[in-house]
């Protein structure tokens, strides 16, 4: 009996251990091992602020689901990752053997790398984690008893740009319904070359849509953006030409601002010691299976894997992991550990395809891009308020294969296999 232990309990460790068991049975061990008892479902985090969700509304105990699956669950946090003896250190000084370890701990939030950034000693709010959201509704409330300028966007390096649109179109429907709308001058912040790039290079016209969207709402934009420094209620950005030359000097007060980070991997992981583990950034490095070169009993799926640029661009920006994306790598790291422990090679290639809905308050925006990253061979895009109601519906639709265990039901499979998208190569 091979152990194949799961390092996170999010958007990708949870189905990745759900199919993975389902594809091992009884015959091998699963095991996840988490610093939280509780899955997230990060997507809906925007939501939480202007109170259209509860915190606790995005949870779900991990233990008794994991449970009725036949799944180890370990809920400590890992200190070390160690492939020199195929071991993961925790916290409480114990460790976990494995003989296949399958790395999904999302990122570390880096706000340290710009002063006065995220919820921790900084003036900004942040919306990536569910417990960043909760403080992020408190400052909300605040902003309602004195309401003036909203900053939001993504800082240089930042790779995941969809739900700082999405809170600020959020935010602005709030803010109209509330009838203050006319009290609140509005600006987004990011460091993308231009509107609607995503870190993707756009995909079909979301510049085109996600232009129009901020002028429909007469909210200003600032791209090629560099955060220089943040203080409480006023943040100095430097906005560069596309040759990456200082084009002007903005001074920015606030009430309330909310902006994205840029990543890393996580310390447990980017500081293993282990050469040929991951990249200068901390991100796990795989190969078009989704296992690590040097270490090959180590694969990841997730936003802590290590993906290049799209293209360069004035300002960094790194290139966002979405979720069917995520489920792809899943799929393709499933069947090549089974393959393996088969005798086999891995073989399997995931589709790295992006089908993404962004809300933007009452429409919205979606995309498909076969694959993800271009050239591509589909890319398409709308908007309108069915995608809202459609953002809603996957929430829902999410939450419930996690709480029954579920990976990828076959009706979801066959409907977008009709769509053209399908997880592997």
């Amino acid at each position: 009996m091979a152990r194949i232990v799961v390092l996170g309990a999010g958007i990708g460790g949870v189905p990745m251990a759900y199919e993975m068991k389902e594809t091992v049975g009884k015959q091998h061990e699963v095991v996840v091992i988490s610093d939280s008892p509780t899955f997230h479902f990060v997507p809906s985090n925007p939501w939480v602020p202007p109170k259209w969700r509860k915190p606790e509304d995005l949870k779900i105990e991990l233990a008794p689901v994991m449970a009725k699956k036949g799944i180890t669950f370990i809920q400590k946090a890992a200190t070390k990752v160690d492939p020199l003896n195929n071991k993961v250190d925790l916290a409480d000084g114990s460790s976990v053997e494995y003989d296949y370890l399958v790395i999904a701990t999302g990122p570390r939030l880096a706000f340290d790398e710009v002063p006065g950034l995220g919820p921790h000693g900084g003036h900004t709010s942040s919306v990536c984690h569910v417990d960043h959201a909760a403080l992020a509704a408190e400052d909300w409330d605040r902003f309602m008893a004195d309401p003036g300028p909203i900053v939001i966007g993504a800082v240089q390096g930042a790779s995941c740009f969809g739900p700082a649109y999405e809170y600020m179109m959020i935010i602005e429907t709030e803010l109209r319904k509330r009838k203050i709308r006319d009290k609140v001058p509005m600006t987004f912040v990011t460091s993308e070359p231009y509107i609607g790039h995503l870190g993707l290079g756009g995909v079909g016209d979301t510049k085109g849509l996600l232009e129009s969207a901020l002028r429909d709402k007469t909210i200003k934009w600032i791209t090629n953006a560099k955060v220089d420094k943040i203080e409480a209620g006023m943040m100095y950005v430097t906005e560069v030409d596309d040759d990456g030359n200082e084009k002007k000097k903005h001074e920015l007060p606030f009430k309330h601002s909310m902006m994205l980070p840029a990543f890393t991997g996580v310390d447990a992981v980017r500081n293993s010691g282990a050469e040929g583990l991951t990249n200068p950034r901390g991100f796990v490095i795989v190969d078009e299976h989704q296992r690590n070169p040097t270490y090959k009993n180590i694969y990841s799926v997730g936003v802590c894997v290590a993906l290049p640029p799209v293209e360069k661009t004035p300002v960094p920006v790194g290139t966002p992991k979405t979720g069917y994306m995520i489920e792809s790598m899943v799929t393709a790291t499933a069947h090549n550990i089974r393959d393996e422990l088969a005798g086999l090679q891995p073989s399997d290639k995931p589709s790295l395809s992006a089908l993404c809905l962004a809300d933007l308050g009452d429409t919205g925006v979606a995309f498909l891009a076969v694959p993800q990253i271009p050239p591509r061979n589909t890319t398409w895009s709308n908007h309108g308020k069915w995608v809202h109601l459609a953002k809603i519906a996957f929430e829902k639709y999410f939450m419930r294969k996690i709480r029954k265990g579920i990976s990828e039901p076959f009706y979801e499979r066959m409907m977008l296999k009709f769509m053209g998208v399908v997880r592997l190569k």
